[in-house]
């Protein structure tokens, strides 16, 4: 059931409510008990779950190279000179 804020437009207080969506919606304020009640409106929280949602879930089409990988023609592997050993 979703969660619905009001705020009272005669005394000022704002409250959240879990209504369904078929319940009216509230009219009387619980506080100064007059007819004032108005519905805001308020971004909803989404929750994304499961597979699919970052860029590296997604598989590539085919005959397309993924971007994460280089081919050989790209680039070369670097090789670290490696320090000689003095003999003696």
């Amino acid at each position: 059931m979703p969660v619905y804020t009001y705020r009272c437009e005669n005394c000022g207080v704002q409250f959240e409510r879990q209504q369904s969506f078929t319940d009216a919606p509230l009219k009387t304020c619980p506080e100064c008990r007059k007819k004032a009640l108005k519905k805001i409106i308020t971004p909803t929280k989404i929750i994304f779950k499961g597979s699919g949602f970052y860029a590296t879930d997604h598989k590539s089409r085919s005959g397309e190279s993924s971007p994460s990988k280089k081919s050989s023609t790209d680039s070369k592997p670097e090789t670290k000179p490696s320090p000689e050993k003095s003999e003696g």
